[in-house]
């Protein structure tokens, strides 16, 4: 437990301190005086227990002065529950004394740790008489407070250039969505759909059938695109032209998700569903108005350009939008789904403006993507690792006439994403290489060789080409190729014990005694890769048991769920996984763009010493969650000899 003997400070020596912290740093001097006036400090020794779980009444505010602690609940069951680690300037017992009750969590020294203490009443009195400080703590708690070494790692690491709220991550849709719903009979005319659309003044109506059931929505976009532009006839009925099914989303899903889903699916309007009805109607629009700055605005220019010159410097605004997020507290799986939907839909813009320059292709075909494009993993070094896969022909001639037209094809196009900023595979994996632009039935035996043979060739390739997806085009194509390949690769004990091994070939960094090992000599001396000494475990053995199973999923966070779901991973290995891998990208994303708004190209690279001491802990327990996800891949496959 704490010292009793408290050491009084001066005043301004609090001040100074609180001064520079957020929500203080905003606050005029004399509203803080009041609460550093009897300021204290206490000393806590490495694993002194500083709150006990529902035993501590807490008469003090602590603001950590230096080293560190760790928050935890000790369930019913007796499991500990891990909270978070907070640091210098963080705080804790900010919710017993809102909420009146004794310590709702432990409190733990991780490190010798000096903080200071400011009485409970002085503390109340600041929160209500200052909405800015009271907003922020009750915004905090309401998250729960989870996350706060991801804070930590964005507060140190990367300079806010926005006020950054946290809107896309924590409000719901439910709860911004305007105005009421409007509806009208599908068999209404498109000239009478506009006039209530005017009158009300809103920009879409929800459509229904004879029984009331809403079937469909229009828009006004619809209106100018599929009747105005089309010189379609206004007395045309609404459901010539609306869109069906109404795409909808849970009313307590985060801004960011209805986001998503709206630039995915290239929509403005969803509809929120509540107790199984719709209520009410999400757009673009409401969520801008919230959130201030938005991906929506360099969406919005992707679509709108008409040259492939003019999509370069778009593409190379990606990380501009990603650092908002970051900013705005993302963690590590939202971050690289919006680079993955911007991604593509630069890749959509592109091949859509090719093939107006080339004309329509011969054959049937599709562009893939493979590695941590097919898993929607990019960061920002992104590789190119792509392929083409187009129809089979008996035609001789149709067939050259596909291999030439697609050679030509492919080589513009990999130029042009190199322009974009997506630079060029060391490997060649690359649709303009000629053994990565095939007919489906020779992607179809290069996937039956690699199951049927191993090989240390063919387990390499399947590191990138087992987590394909379509880019564009037929999709029945890669879906084809996915179905044969997963019924394939389940039924090949020896390649899966290959991938099995592989997984173990080597270990993370970290010595017995739990110190990062770290490159001696070299460009990259006192630095190791975070991503093949760390990622790659976690990508590799949810790839490794997706196979085993059958999970057709590619992105390693849904693999991972999926398995727990079907029971095919222990709950709690695979929880402690997706927090160690949500960790480990995390720190990767603030350590690129650090270097991208250095002007350095982006790496992988990581000098333990550029951590806190609360980062370097949480990355060793990160390494020390794949070692179990090792020994459970040795007993998976009977490999406890290795």
């Amino acid at each position: 437990m704490a010292n009793n003997d408290l050491s009084a400070i001066p005043a301004d020596v609090a001040l100074d301190f609180l001064a520079e912290i957020l929500p203080f740093k905003d606050l005029d001097r004399s509203e803080l005086l009041k609460l550093s006036r009897n300021g204290t400090i206490d000393f806590f020794p490495e694993g002194t227990l500083i709150f006990r779980q529902g035993e501590t009444e807490v008469e003090h505010f602590y603001v950590i002065q230096q080293g560190g602690v760790k928050t935890y609940r000790i369930e019913d069951n007796d499991e500990i529950s891990l909270k978070d680690y907070r640091g210098k300037g963080e705080y804790f017992g900010a919710l017993p004394i809102i909420q009146g009750t004794r310590a709702n969590l432990n409190v733990e020294a991780v490190e010798d740790t000096f903080c200071f203490l400011f009485d409970k009443q002085p503390f109340l009195d600041l929160l209500a008489s200052n909405p800015t400080v009271s907003q922020y703590y009750l915004r905090t708690m309401s998250a729960k407070m989870a996350g706060m070494v991801y804070s930590q790692a964005r507060q140190k690491k990367i300079m806010p250039r926005t006020e950054g709220t946290l809107y896309l991550f924590t409000a719901q849709v439910g709860e911004i969505a305007k105005g009421e719903l409007f509806q009208a009979p599908c068999t209404t005319s498109v000239r009478e759909a506009a006039a209530i659309m005017s009158e009300k003044m809103v920009g879409s109506l929800l459509l229904t059938d004879n029984t009331g059931e809403i079937v469909g929505i229009v828009t006004d976009k619809d209106i100018r695109g599929k009747v105005v532009a089309r010189g379609l006839d206004f007395n045309t009925q609404v459901e010539e032209i609306m869109s069906s099914p109404v795409q909808t989303i849970s009313g307590q899903a985060i801004c960011f998700d209805a986001l998503l889903k709206m630039i995915k699916n290239r929509i403005h309007h969803l509809a929120i569903e509540q107790n199984g009805r719709i209520a009410k109607i999400i757009t673009t629009h409401d969520i801008m108005v919230t959130q201030g700055t938005s991906p929506l605005y360099l969406f919005r220019e992707i679509l709108a350009q008409r040259s492939i010159e003019g999509l370069y410097p778009l593409a190379r605004k990606i990380p501009h939008v990603v650092r908002a997020l970051i900013e705005e507290g993302a963690k590590a799986n939202n971050i690289t789904r919006m680079i993955a939907v911007l991604n593509d839909h630069v890749l959509e813009r592109l091949i859509s403006l090719q093939i107006e320059k080339f004309g329509d292709a011969p054959l049937p075909w599709a562009w893939m993507l493979m590695g941590s494009e097919g898993r929607r993993e990019q960061t920002f070094k992104t590789d190119q690792d792509n392929a083409i896969i187009y129809a089979d022909t008996d035609d001789p001639a149709l067939q050259t006439e596909a291999e030439r037209y697609f050679r030509t094809f492919a080589e513009s196009t990999i130029d042009h994403l190199v322009k974009c900023g997506y630079p060029l595979c060391p490997g060649e994996i690359m649709a303009s290489n000629p053994k990565w632009c095939r007919p489906l039935s020779v992607w179809q035996g290069y996937f039956r060789k690699w199951c049927r043979t191993p090989t240390p060739e063919s387990v390499l390739n399947s590191l990138i080409f087992f987590d394909f997806k379509g880019g564009y085009g037929d999709g029945e194509l890669v879906d084809r190729l996915r179905a044969e390949t997963a019924a394939t690769a389940r039924k090949s004990d020896l390649f899966l014990l290959w991938m099995a091994k592989s997984t173990l070939a080597s270990r993370p960094p970290l010595t017995f005694f739990r110190n990062f090992i770290v490159e001696k000599d070299g460009e990259h001396k006192n630095t190791f890769d975070l991503k093949t000494r760390g990622l790659v475990f976690i990508v590799d053995f949810a790839r490794l048991m997706s196979l085993k199973h059958g999970v057709t999923e590619t992105n390693t966070l849904a693999r991972l769920n999926l398995l727990r779901e079907s029971q095919y991973l222990p709950e709690t290995l695979c929880t402690e996984i997706i927090e160690a891998y949500e960790f480990l990208m995390h720190l990767r994303l603030i350590h690129q763009l650090q270097m991208l708004e250095a002007e350095e190209a982006p790496d992988n690279y990581l000098n333990p010493k550029d951590l806190t001491d609360l980062e370097r802990q949480t990355l060793k327990e990160a390494f020390l969650v794949i070692g179990r996800l090792q020994d459970f891949t040795r007993k998976e496959f009977h490999l406890t000899d290795q």
